[in-house]
């Protein structure tokens, strides 16, 4: 898992964070509030299963990568803490919708929520769908 620290250095002078690989937020993470806290505990399930949904849809024919968007408070608190996860996916709207049911978000969005860095290529005819929550 990747420190709030080393999220801060690749965040550089610009204030631009990094989207983060699954392995970097997620492998050693056993914090259940770092993403969708206000989920956690009222449907959304645990972290470990959360992630394996995750890995599962990176491994998708049709999805290209998924990233963490890592939240604000990661800068401001020092603390690990994720903002939303972008996939990107020749998929539309409908079958991303489709693949997150059961993790109590909002639904996805076209495009990044924020500005980051790091972000892979997207494939002709790709588009970056984010999964949010709240």
């Amino acid at each position: 898992m990747i420190s709030a620290a080393e999220v801060i250095r690749r965040t550089g002078e610009e204030g631009v964070m990094p989207l983060l690989t699954l392995d970097e937020f997620f492998d050693g993470n056993d914090d259940e509030e770092c993403i969708a806290p206000n989920q956690w505990g009222y449907g959304r399930p645990p972290l470990a299963e959360l992630v394996g949904c995750l890995r599962a849809i990176e491994q998708r024919e049709d999805v290209a990568w998924v990233r963490v968007q890592p939240h604000p408070e990661t800068l401001d608190l020092g603390k690990l803490a994720g903002e939303a996860v972008a996939i990107c996916t020749t998929a539309d709207e409908s079958a991303c919708t489709a693949w997150i049911e059961g993790f109590e978000a909002d639904g996805v969005i076209p495009e990044l929520v924020d500005v980051y860095r790091d972000i892979p290529e997207v494939p002709y005819g790709a588009i970056v769908w984010s999964v949010v929550w709240d």
